[in-house]
This record gives C-alpha cells, sequence and structure tokens, in this order.
C-alpha cells in the first residue's frame, strides 16, 4: 500500500464513496471517509445540505484518523459531491480547518447532472494553500464515467512518478512547530465561531 497519498471523501448517497474507493483501490492507497454531525439522510438531510452549500456555511467535522499526519502525504485527494452548484460543506469545512496541512492536493467531485462544475474546483482552491495537480468531475454510470476516472488516476499517477523529487516532512523544527501549534489554535477558534 502506498504511504504517500490519501484520498479524503464525503458521501451522501455513496456515489462519492464508489468513485473515491475505485480510484484508492487503483492507487493503492489509503481512503478516509469525514463526516459532521448534521443528520444528512433523507429528503430533510438534502435540504440542509443545499442549505448549508448556499450559504457556504461548515460545522465542526467528527474526528477522523489517518495513518499519518497529513503533512506527510505528497497527495491528498479530496472526494465530494456537488450541492446547489458548490463544494460540499463537510469538504470545506475540511479545507478550511485543515488544508494548510497538504502539500498537494487532487480533487474528485461527483453530481446527477450534466454540468462540469468547474467553479467548484475553484472554490475548493479558495481554502487550500497546496497546489492542485489534478481534477475530475464525474457523473456516476454517465457514458464517460470510466474514461475520466481512469484519466485522472493516470494524471495523478504521471504526478506521483514526478513527485520523487519533492521531499516528505522529515521533521519540523521547534519555531515551525510553534507557527503550526498557534495555527491550529487560531482554526479552532475558527471552528467555535461556525459551530
Amino acid at each position: 500500500m502506498r504511504n504517500d497519498v490519501l484520498c479524503i471523501y464525503y458521501s451522501r448517497t455513496g456515489k462519492t464513496r464508489r468513485a473515491v474507493l475505485e480510484i484508492a483501490e487503483v492507487l493503492g492507497c489509503e481512503a478516509v471517509e469525514v463526516r459532521d454531525n448534521v443528520k444528512r439522510e433523507g429528503t430533510l438531510g438534502w435540504l440542509f445540505c443545499g442549505f448549508d452549500a448556499m450559504r457556504k456555511g461548515t460545522r465542526r467535522l467528527r474526528k477522523f484518523n489517518t495513518a499519518q499526519p497529513l503533512d506527510r502525504y505528497k497527495l491528498v485527494i479530496l472526494a465530494t459531491p456537488v450541492w446547489a452548484g458548490r463544494c460540499s460543506s463537510i469538504i470545506r469545512g475540511l479545507l478550511k480547518r485543515r488544508g494548510y496541512e497538504m502539500q498537494n492536493v487532487a480533487y474528485v467531485i461527483t453530481h446527477a447532472s450534466d454540468n462540469l462544475y468547474p467553479i467548484v474546483f475553484e472554490q475548493m482552491d479558495k481554502y487550500s494553500l497546496a497546489p492542485r495537480v489534478a481534477a475530475v468531475s464525474l457523473r456516476i454510470d454517465s457514458v464517460g464515467y470510466h474514461f475520466w476516472r481512469d484519466q485522472f488516476i493516470t494524471k495523478v499517477e504521471d504526478f506521483l512518478a514526478h513527485a520523487e523529487d519533492i521531499p516528505q516532512v522529515e521533521e519540523i523544527d521547534e519555531e515551525e512547530d510553534e507557527f503550526k501549534e498557534l495555527e491550529r489554535l487560531f482554526l479552532r477558534r475558527g471552528e467555535e465561531e461556525d459551530a
């Protein structure tokens, strides 16, 4: 299993989960689901999702575990459904609170319509300091689904093949460690304001 790539996803209906688990299987990497504490099942949950997306709100995420800290991965693949033409509030919340920890990012968005939603990638970029190395917009069970998914995987593999020169974070010096702690406190304060 690769230890330098992580897939993080949110899936309300299981469609985003299906896509990202297929990608993680081919890449041989870890996949982790993130959630918040909002009940998002059924029609009422669907309405909450749209409302959260429209108001660009985020809520505190449930604790999730990865094999190593986020800043140790050369690439973090973030997967989200599109809600009301926007990134899901769960992935937006993750990017707002933890996006600064990611070295490089790639995006997978899933949707039910024929629209490709390029604006969603731009929205996600706003919350990440890391460069975007790949992105794909997938409509599950569409004619082009497998083609575009495989193109994304190829682009990620090409990046990783050439990313061997990118050093993984080994040790953080004391000054940088203090800065990260201050940054975490600042972001934690932002979470409390969001709640």
